[in-house]
Formats: C-alpha cells, sequence, structure tokens
C-alpha cells in the first residue's frame, strides 16, 4: 500500500509541478481510507487478503476525483482568477462530473454485492470495502478539495519564478498536448476509418476471449505442500513406514524444505480411503530464503519421487480455498456413482486409462481399491460348539494377536504408556502362522485355529466409497504445468464421455464443479454490470445516448486486459473477471469528462463536432492524470509485490493492460462516436418532430 501511495504522489507532482498542488488530493487519502476502516469496523470485516486488495486499489481511485477537482481549479488559477473565485467556479463547473464518475464506477460493484454461492462470499467483503473508499472519496472531492485550494494555492500572479524542472515538463506537456491535437484532428476528419477500428477492436476481443485460457482461484504460495503417497493393495503397514521413510530423505534433502511430518494409518488412512497410504506436510522456508515458488519445488521434486518402485507418489500445492469436494490423493475430483456397481468399477478402470492419455493431465488417481489380499477364516460353529467353545473366543483371540489390544498401562513419575498386547512382527507377515493360534478346550487340551476354522487367501475390497446412497468412485488429477484448468476439465469431461456408459452418471466435484458453473455465472455478473453502469448513467444524464458513448471504450479495455494476459500466459480467473468489472468504471470516467465539458460547450452554442474537440483538449491533462494514478496503483499487484502476490497478479495484468490500451483508444473512439450519435439523435429529433437545438457555427481547427 504504501508504494502504491508513493506512486500516485509521484505522478501528481510530476503533472502539477507544486507540492501545494500536490498535497490537496492526497489528503482526500487518508479520510477516505479512515473513513472506509470505520465502515470494516462496523461490518465486523477484517483485514484480510481481499480487504487489503480492496484498500489497494482503491488508492487509486480515491484521489482520482480530488485530482479532476484540483486540475479544473488550477485551469482557472491559470485564467488569472483569484484562488477564492477559482475554486467557487471550478467546483460548480466539474462537480456533476465528480458525481457521475463516483456513483457509475460503484454502481460497478453492485452486481457483485448480490451474488451467491462462493464466489458471493469471497468477494463480497471486496466489494463493500471499495465501494465505500469511492463513495468517501467523492464526498471529499467535492467539499474538502475545494476549500484546500482556496487556502493553499496561490493564483498564477502570486506564483514564483518557475524552477527548471517546472519549465522542462511544461515544455514536454505542450508537445505532448500538440501531438494529441494534431492527431486528434486527423482522426476527427477520417471518422469512418475509426469507427471501422472500434468494431475490428471488438471482433478482436471476442476472439481473445476464445484463446485465453481459463482458470478459477490462481495457486497461492503459502510455505507449503503436500505429498499423498499410495502403495499397492494389501502392503503391510511396516512396509508402509519403510516406504515413507525413503520419501521423506529424499524430500529433507532439497534446499526449500524446512520441515515435514509424515503420516501413514489413523486418521490418514480414514481420510484418504485405505491403509495403504499415506501423507507428507512439508513446511518451505519462507519465500525470501528459497528461489522457487511451490510450483517450482514440486517440479524439481517430481523425477526424484517416480524413482520409488511400487509407490505413486502425488505432490501438490494444497489450495488457499477448497470449495467442498471429498479429500482425494490429487486436487480435483471426478465421480462416478450408479447401483450397478460392476458396470461402475468397469467404468471406472476405462476412465483412468483414458484419462492419463490426455497431455493436460497428471497424478490420476482413484479410490476404487477392490483387490485387497485377504485372509477369510470361516469358522466350524458345530465343531467349536462340540470342543466346549464359541465363536467370541475365536474373535478376541484373533484381536488379541494382530489388533491394538490394550492390556495393561506402565506408570511413571511423569507419563504412562499403554502397553499393547500382539504377535511378534514375523509371525504377522504370513497366513499360515495362523496355524499356531491354540485354543483351551474342555479338560484343558489346546486345539490349534486348523481345527476349527478353515484359512483361504481371498481379495476385496479395502474400502467402498458412496455418493448419497449409491457406490461410487472418485477419480482425482492434477493439472500439469502451462495447461488451464478450463483445459483440463474440458480433456476430462472429452474422456468421460467416451469411457462413461449411459447407465453410469458422472460429475465434477469440489473446485472443479464450482469452476464449471463459475464461468456463465461471471460472464452474467459482467453484463449485468455493464447494463447497471448503463441505467445509472442514463438517469444521471437523461438520455439514452450519452451511455453508449461513455461505454464505447469498454471494447478497447477488454482487447487490452484479455491481450496482457494471452501476452504473459495467464489464466482468466476470478480475479481477472474482477478486473475486467474494475475496468468497466475506470474506463468510462474518460469519456465522462470529455462528454460533460462538451455538454456545457453545446449549450453556450458550439456544434458537437467543435464541443467535443474542445472538450478533448481541456480534459486532456486530467484524463492522463487519473488514467496515470489508477494505473500505478495497480502496478504492484501486476508485478505480484508482496506475500501472495502471484496470485493477485492476474488482477493487476488486466488493469494495467486494459488501461494503457484503453487511454490511448479512448481519446479518439469517444469523439467519433459523439459526433456520430449526435447526429442520430438530431436526426431522431427531426423525424419525431423535434427541433434540434441550434448551434452558432465558430471555426474551430480540424474543421
Amino acid at each position: 500500500m504504501v508504494l502504491t501511495l508513493v506512486l500516485i504522489v509521484a505522478v501528481i507532482f510530476f503533472f502539477l509541478r507544486n507540492f501545494s498542488a500536490t498535497l490537496i488530493p492526497s489528503l482526500a487519502l487518508p479520510f477516505s481510507i479512515i473513513g472506509t476502516f470505520a465502515v470494516m469496523y462496523l461490518c465486523n470485516y477484517a483485514l484480510d487478503n481481499l480487504s487489503m486488495m480492496a484498500l489497494i486499489l482503491a488508492i487509486g481511485f480515491v484521489v482520482d476525483d480530488a485530482i479532476v477537482m484540483l486540475e479544473n481549479i488550477v485551469r482557472h488559477l491559470e485564467m488569472g482568477k483569484p484562488p477564492m473565485q477559482a475554486a467557487l467556479e471550478g467546483a460548480r463547473e466539474i462537480g456533476f462530473t465528480i458525481v457521475s464518475m463516483t456513483i457509475s464506477l460503484a454502481a460497478v460493484f453492485i452486481p457483485v454485492l448480490f451474488m451467491g454461492g462462493v464466489l458471493g462470499r469471497l468477494f463480497n467483503e471486496f466489494a463493500v470495502t471499495i465501494c465505500v473508499a469511492i463513495l468517501i472519496s467523492g464526498v471529499v472531492s467535492v467539499t474538502l478539495t475545494p476549500m484546500l485550494c482556496s487556502r493553499f494555492l496561490k493564483s498564477s500572479h502570486e506564483k514564483a519564478k518557475h524552477s527548471k524542472f517546472f519549465l522542462v515538463t511544461e515544455r514536454f506537456f505542450d508537445g505532448l498536448l500538440a501531438a494529441y491535437d494534431g492527431s486528434l484532428q486527423w482522426v476527427l476528419r477520417y471518422r469512418a476509418a475509426t469507427m471501422v477500428f472500434s468494431f475490428a477492436i471488438l471482433v478482436a476481443t471476442a476472439y481473445l476471449f476464445t484463446i485465453v485460457p481459463k482458470g478459477f482461484i490462481p495457486d497461492q504460495d503459502t510455505d507449503q505442500m503436500v505429498i499423498n503417497t499410495e502403495a499397492a493393495e494389501g502392503t503391510s503397514f511396516r512396509q508402509m513406514v519403510t516406504y515413507q521413510e525413503q520419501i521423506a530423505n529424499v524430500v529433507r534433502q532439497d534446499p526449500a524444505v524446512d520441515s515435514l511430518v509424515s503420516s501413514i494409518g489413523g486418521a490418514t488412512a480414514t481420510t484418504l480411503g485405505g491403509t495403504n497410504v499415506g501423507q507428507l506436510v512439508i513446511h518451505l522456508k519462507p519465500r525470501d530464503q528459497r528461489a522457487d515458488l511451490v510450483d517450482g519445488v514440486i517440479a524439481r521434486l517430481r523425477p526424484q519421487l517416480s524413482n520409488f518402485p511400487g509407490m505413486k507418489i502425488y505432490p501438490q500445492n494444497p489450495p488457499v480455498v477448497r470449495i467442498g469436494g471429498l479429500v482425494s490423493k490429487s486436487q480435483y475430483q471426478y465421480t462416478l456413482y450408479s447401483p450397478d456397481k460392476v458396470a461402475l468399477y468397469e467404468a471406472a478402470v476405462n476412465l483412468r486409462r483414458q484419462l492419463g492419455e490426455h497431455p493436460a493431465l497428471t497424478d490420476i488417481a482413484s479410490d476404487l481399491q477392490i483387490k485387497s489380499p485377504q485372509v477369510q477364516v470361516k469358522v466350524d460353529r458345530d465343531r467349536v460348539a462340540s470342543m466346549q467353545l464359541n465363536v467370541n473366543q475365536i474373535e478376541n483371540a484373533l484381536f488379541d494377536a494382530y489388533g491394538p489390544r490394550w492390556a495393561s498401562t506402565i506408570y511413571s513419575p511423569i507419563n504412562q504408556y499403554k502397553v499393547l498386547l500382539e504377535l511378534l512382527p514375523q509371525y504377522q507377515e504370513d497366513p499360515k502362522f495362523l496355524s499356531m493360534l491354540y485354543f483351551k478346550g474342555a479338560g484343558g487340551a489346546l486345539i490349534p485355529l486348523d481345527a476349527l476354522a478353515k484359512v483361504s487367501l481371498d481379495t476385496g475390497p479395502l474400502s467402498i466409497s458412496h455418493f448419497g446412497q449409491l457406490p461410487a468412485v472418485t477419480l482425482s488429477f492434477n493439472i500439469v504445468p502451462g495447461f488451464s484448468l478450463g483445459e483440463a476439465l474440458d480433456q476430462a469431461q472429452a474422456a468421460a464421455d467416451s469411457a462413461v456408459p449411459s447407465d453410469v452418471s458422472a460429475t465434477f466435484q469440489g473446485s472443479a464443479r464450482a469452476f464449471s458453473g463459475s464461468l456463465s455465472n461471471l460472464w452474467l455478473l459482467l453484463v449485468i454490470a455493464i447494463a447497471v453502469v448503463y441505467i445509472v448513467l442514463g438517469i444521471l444524464y437523461e438520455s439514452f445516448i450519452h451511455p453508449i458513448t461513455i461505454l464505447s471504450g469498454l471494447p478497447s479495455a477488454g482487447f487490452g486486459a484479455l491481450a496482457t494476459l494471452w501476452l504473459f500466459k495467464m489464466d482468466l480467473s476470478i480475479y481477472a473477471f474482477v478486473g475486467l468489472i474494475m475496468l468497466i468504471g475506470i474506463v468510462k470516467k474518460n469519456a465522462i469528462m470529455q462528454i460533460d465539458f462538451a455538454l456545457q460547450a453545446e449549450a453556450e452554442g458550439l456544434t458537437p463536432h467543435q464541443a467535443i474537440y474542445q472538450g478533448c483538449l481541456v480534459r486532456f491533462r486530467p484524463i492522463m492524470m487519473t488514467t496515470m494514478a489508477a494505473l500505478l496503483g495497480a502496478v504492484p499487484i501486476a508485478v505480484g509485490y508482496g506475500a501472495g502476490g502471484e496470485a493477485r497478479q492476474p488482477l493487476g495484468l488486466v488493469v494495467v493492460g486494459g488501461l494503457l490500451f484503453s487511454q490511448l483508444v479512448t481519446l479518439y473512439l469517444t469523439p467519433c462516436y459523439y459526433t456520430y450519435l449526435s447526429q442520430l439523435q438530431n436526426w431522431w429529433q427531426r423525424r419525431s418532430g423535434k427541433a434540434a437545438p441550434s448551434h452558432t457555427p465558430q471555426p474551430v481547427a480540424g474543421d
């Protein structure tokens, strides 16, 4: 947050080159943030990852309105007006513009407030935080900022001699404005070509959406990773201990590993569904003490862990947010269920084989374990009864030999130890030693188990999973680096379509299922956000036409955002979608400033062409300042600065890329749309029998 503030203050000073003028919009920040903290306290919000991200982004927004107000007052000061008069006239002239910008920007997040499900719970706090900051900044900009300008700014004739820095930057700004003036005249002269370019951008945006990979919640480096292990069915506990120790020794030697916890049996067996599975929870060194992220550590360990015969290794970066689903060996799950167990198990085997043929899927695992070696002890009850024994005695003897029988407790001065009764390990490894179990029959005679029961070897299920009340099999998989979640799920679904028969039902679970339903919801949210902004702007301007002009730059922002994600090989995740929604509010600010000035100029007698031309030139400096402030506010997020920055990076890249491209394009598209739509409005008024407003022709450059 501090880095963002420093960058924004530097931008303000670079454009205004005055310490007093730089300090005034900077004061909008503490007032807005403190007010936001108060609302967060009343809502019982915490300073977590999402609320901090909202506050960081809000820094670039809360100073925007103050910058626009300040720049307009400074413009009046440069006309030679005294500070009080400049503050009053400048605030009166730009007040409606700031109200329009603030309300329309806050309206973008209204649909987010009413989102349901997991995504709604995730981003509700984010939306409230940033909306409150924006609304408070709007109030500060129309009240505190003009008052500070009237007190601390000096009129042009009171200023001292300008510094060399001022003169150099002034020549730079004059040259930049002259270049924009000349290019704008050329664009207005060839408006048709500009409109063709606009439609080409719209088509390119739609194409980019089809090729940009789709993701869900980005992976985040939490200094932790998990390795699930699986041995062959029937592997003994002691053999699992040996395997687990060997794997732990390899992992422990990695320079990024700080410590680890290895577990087999007990809760691990219950969670992962078998006694032949284990788990290593690995704690990595702090991020600043290692060169690679978690995914890099996993890629480095994967070849070393593939050298253990008889073991399957499933490393994964645990998700920050676990959305339902089952606890499985890999991260994403696909569940099959059917009342017909034979068809179910056959479909699960076929699907697992086909999933392994797709390049985006790896670490394919299954909880289907139906071939575990078993020892069947079939008791001859008649013979047992004739020996004056009962079945309970046989069961207790088997539990004494192979189960954790608590026989006694040894007490020491500082601790106590349970004494467990069992056979020696060498007698537990072979079923033939069952014949060495003896029972005391009638008359004290010792009777071997062979005389009382028939022992046979067989295979059977180690565990049977259910989905609802039906037998089920859950297949899990990870994603190969370089592929997106959307691509992986498409391949998994294609494999299921060919391998799963119609009498077996199938569905994704957990994050995979949430992702499948989130794409359509997020695009619907984006459409609703645009519709809400259109309605709000229509109410503010009492027009159906002007909101279209204001929103005409959205395709260029979308193109810049999607192109940036494609260039940096990043997924269009839910964080990136939030960035797209934010662009709706940011990009329209430029058009609002231009169109507000043009409407006032038309009321004074200029033609639409002359009015929008003058509006573009007059509002060029505040547009550049507000865009640079919002852009630099997102730069620390775009570079992945801070803990967990790699997860937030798509959002920052979307905002930065969208602003960079749309800033260049909308400076020319908006005036073209304004002139064409004004002609359309005048034609409609003539056709409806309403008199179009008369304009006094005045010469203007570019006519």
